[in-house]
């Protein structure tokens, strides 16, 4: 946790000022009148006004004063409920407000965001079902400054940074604590954007079993290593006293026909490309083996796990399952909310026992999508046009290397491209039984004999409610099975969740969405496909479901999604929609 200097005194400087001013102003007053009578009461110079900060050239002094005012307003100290007045609540109106309690609201609303940060990222990480899915992060690293440092690295079997005068880097609770202290150490304004990022990835985000690439320069690829140990701060180590343990496999010179970040650590993962290039520097030679001796224990996921994170009934989790392995592809499909993509890599997951990203691929489809994506194509390069592999020959190729495990391609969407484009010769090579090394077809632009290895699987997803698309045709139909996925608000597990949380409205908004479904399936310009799902009111604790959380999901998502369906019947949208918002009052 930050100290009290990081709490940054020049911020702190201006809750006494604005609650007094808002005293003499009778409890309450405008933004301008607030900040004009502490500016009275300070003696603030025309100067000080004058100076500006950051990208956007805001006043230093306003930025304070409103930094000041959000923060007591966290506290308590001051009302929001007025747009465009600042308002001392009764306790602000005589509390005494000393450094120690400023000190104690700053830090107590730092660590109400940070948990709601990290409830935010909890959801997005779990969105797929990867929450606890470790996996291999690549990175370039530049040891020290134009890796003067390299060869005693090198030898040491370690990494290391400067930024020497931060001390020990598990001191700081957030970026924003390290900027503000690199701010102060070199008495600016500036953002420091990469400084920040290198050294809290160099602490918070590098793992053991990463991949390092030591490089120089823009071109130059000095060695690779994996990282073994977490961060250690040394202060003995001098100018670079931030240091992981890394056993470094390679040391030479391999030079990339493209340039490379500047910055001293930069995470690659996302660009495959430039890593099986990087990669490919290292193949062959007695340390190569050696290197691919390490494995990677993954986290494991079972039918049990599957069943209690998916709202569904263990009968229909073992069709999916049989169907999926007998039919290999398989589409699943269902109204807007019900929770298909949440399914599909779990679903995945649970067929190989484990959560082991690498052998899982996820794409999404839409109306630019082709061949030359999925599969293969020409792309311009420097030197006129070369042949890049797409996504779905990459995946096979990887695939096919490992025969004894399954993969599982999901693609979301997949109504939504044009798909004998993309799929092109493959819609007879993806079906179950044209599987495997004997069924090879000539690809379109490099020739080459091409199959689909049998441990491959297919998951698409397609939204039944999107009547902007044309309905799949019957050649790919035939290749795919179709497994319908519907709301559960009646299932086990939601009933479950639902209870937990305590929420009277929520159970009577409930009741009304499933009565609304009884009704849209019932019509018949829509139907059982336009039903709404179970998801708009998941991944909530009891904290968080409230009156306001619910009246998001009803006037932002689920009223506007009544308009779409019954655009030529406005009573009926007012009819049901007032009906929603009648349960929260």
């Amino acid at each position: 946790m930050a100290d009290n200097h990081q709490l940054s005194s020049a911020y702190m400087r201006w809750f006494k000022p604005l609650v007094q001013a808002l005293r003499e102003l009778g409890g309450s007053a405008t933004r301008p009148e607030a900040t004009q009578r502490v500016v009275e009461n300070e003696g603030i110079t025309e100067e000080e006004l004058n100076e500006v900060r950051g990208k956007n050239r805001q006043g230093r002094v306003q930025n304070e004063i409103d930094f000041a005012r959000n923060t007591l307003v966290s506290g308590g100290i001051l009302d929001n409920s007025i747009r465009g007045v600042w308002a001392l609540t009764d306790y602000g109106k005589t509390v005494e407000l000393t450094d120690e309690l400023i000190v104690e609201i700053i830090r107590s609303e730092r660590e109400t965001n940070s948990k709601s940060r990290e409830k935010e990222k909890a959801v997005q990480d779990n969105a797929l079902g990867d929450a606890d899915v470790e996996i291999v992060h690549y990175w370039l690293y530049t040891p020290g400054d134009n890796a003067s440092m390299w060869d005693e690295f090198y030898e040491c079997g370690v990494m290391c940074l400067g930024w020497d005068k931060l001390g020990d880097l598990n001191s700081y609770a957030t970026k924003k604590d390290i900027r503000s202290k690199l701010q102060e150490i070199h008495g600016s304004s500036s953002s420091f954007v990469n400084s920040v990022l290198a050294v809290w990835q160099f602490t918070h985000s590098l793992k053991p079993g990463d991949v390092v690439f030591a490089k120089q320069g823009f071109t130059e690829i000095l060695g690779r290593g994996v990282v073994e140990g977490g961060y250690v701060y040394d202060e003995a180590n001098g100018q670079y006293p931030h240091i992981r343990s890394v056993t470094w496999d390679y040391k030479g010179s391999w030079h990339n026909d493209k340039m490379f970040a500047g910055k001293a650590l930069t995470d690659v993962t996302d660009y495959p490309e430039l890593v099986a290039k990087i990669e490919a520097f290292f193949e062959g030679g007695e340390e190569a083996d050696e290197a691919e001796e390490r494995t990677v224990e993954y986290p494991e996921y079972s039918k049990e796990q599957f069943l209690s994170e998916v709202y569904i009934d263990e009968a229909s989790y073992d069709t999916l399952i049989g169907v999926l392995r007998s039919k290999k592809n398989i589409i699943l499909q269902g109204a807007p909310g019900v929770g298909k993509t949440f399914v599909a890599k779990r679903l995945a997951y649970s067929m190989m026992g484990m959560r082991d990203a690498s052998r899982v691929m996820m794409v999404q489809f839409h109306q630019s999508y082709s061949y030359e994506d999925f599969i293969e194509g020409y792309r311009p390069s420097a030197d006129g046009f070369e042949l890049a592999r797409g996504a779905f020959y990459t995946f096979c190729k990887r695939a096919a290397e490992d025969e004894d495990n399954d993969y599982v391609f999901v693609i979301d969407e997949i109504n939504r491209g044009n798909l004998s484009k993309i799929f092109g010769e493959l819609f007879m090579l993806i079906e179950n039984d044209k599987r495997g090394a004997k069924n090879k077809l000539q690809l379109l632009y490099s020739r080459e004999l091409f199959y689909v290895p049998s441990n491959v699987y297919l998951i698409g997803m397609m939204n039944t409610a999107d009547r902007s698309l044309a309905m799949l045709d019957y050649a790919l139909r035939r290749r795919f099975a179709f497994f319908d996925l519907k709301p559960a608000f009646t299932s086990d597990g939601f009933r479950e969740y639902r209870i937990g949380l305590y929420n009277s409205k929520l159970d009577a908004l409930v009741q009304v969405v499933e009565r609304l479904n009884e009704d849209i399936a019932g019509d018949e310009s829509l139907g059982e496909g336009f039903c709404i799902g179970h998801s708009y009111f998941c991944n909530m604790d009891a904290a968080e479901c409230d009156d306001a959380k619910l009246s998001s999901i009803v006037d932002y998502e689920l009223v506007p999604m009544l308009k779409e369906y019954w655009f030529d019947e406005p009573i009926k949208v007012r009819e049901w929609s007032d009906r929603l918002r009648g349960v929260l009052r």
